[in-house]
This record gives structure tokens, sequence and C-alpha cells, in this order.
């Protein structure tokens, strides 16, 4: 195979899912969102799984990537809709944190030119702790941050998926052809 075969492009395409989904992580984990974290965990694991499938020619690996990635675009559609509010949810309820906490995303308070107005509490005993009155001036606002995220996931997810399912067609001739010989 030549350097730029698609067995090279899925190596390409699994390392941009895998620096697209850490960098996604590490957000979650700022903003406490459990069910986003669970699910990049998931979609870690499973990329590294296609990767190792993809260096090593094992399609049953690439397989596995494959049926994944139809799941990792569905989870990802519906984070677009929970953040756009689509068909009656919410971003503001606690979904993402499985009801455990009231954290949202990061990029609530902390987005592109935000200015967060804070005043302290005035209940005696409560110096260290802070209450948020309002995010202003954002350039934009969280939600469409959160939207561009599902869509660069969903969009690699999609070219990975036509990339794995090619490379496992040209795995499978060349096992056919090994066998004929």
């Amino acid at each position: 195979m030549g350097c730029c075969s698609g067995r090279c492009t899925l190596i390409f395409l699994c390392t941009l899912q895998l620096l697209a989904a850490l960098e996604r992580q590490i957000f979650d984990f700022l903003g406490f969102q459990w069910a986003p974290i669970l699910g990049n965990f998931l979609h870690i694991i499973v990329v590294i799984l296609g990767l190792f499938g993809t260096i090593q020619y094992r399609p049953r690996y690439i397989v596995v990537y494959s049926v994944w990635t139809a799941i990792w675009v569905t989870w990802n559609v519906f984070i677009i809709c929970f953040y756009l509010e689509v068909g009656g949810l919410s971003k503001e309820t606690d979904l993402m944190t499985f009801n455990i906490s009231m954290h949202r995303s990061w990029w609530r308070e902390h987005g592109p030119g935000c200015i967060r107005r804070v005043v302290r509490p005035s209940a005696p005993g409560m110096l260290d702790d802070f209450s948020y009155v309002s995010v202003t001036g954002c350039i934009i606002d969280f939600q469409y941050l959160e939207v561009i995220h599902s869509a660069i996931q969903i969009l690699l997810s999609l070219i990975g998926f036509v990339y794995a399912c090619y490379v496992i067609s040209i795995f499978m001739e060349e096992e056919d052809s090994c066998r004929n010989k």
C-alpha cells in the first residue's frame, strides 16, 4: 500500500478523532458533565481500538470502530438537539450530569469574550463562595460552541466510517487473494 492509501488516511482520521475527543473530554471534566465524560471515554477507547486495528491489519477491530462511529454520530446529534433545545429538550436541565449536580457546560462562563459578573452571597459564613449573577459579552454563546464541537465529531466520524469501510474491503480483498494462491 502507498503512503496516501486509505489505511494511512484512516490512521490520520483516527488520530484527529482522538485529539478532538481528548480536547472535548477536558472541557467536559471542567464542567462536571458526567454523561459526555462517559461517552467521550468510550469513544477514546474505540478510536484507539480502530487505530490499532488499522495499524495491525485487524479488520474485526475496524468493524467495531465503524459500528461505534454510527453510535457516536447518534450521540452527537442528541447533543446538538439538547443544546439547541429541539423536541422538548432543555439545556437548563441536569441531564448531562445525571442529575447529580447543578454544573453546566464550562463554556457557559468561560467562552470567548465572556465577562462574568460575580457577587458575594449575603449569608454569613459563606465567605469563599460566589454566586454568578450574569455572563455577558460572549462572542459566541456556549450552546453554539457545544454544537460546533458535536458537528466536528460528526464530520470526523462520518469520514472515518467511509474510510473504515474502504479499509475493511481492502483487507478482505488482500485476505482473499492470499487464500486463492
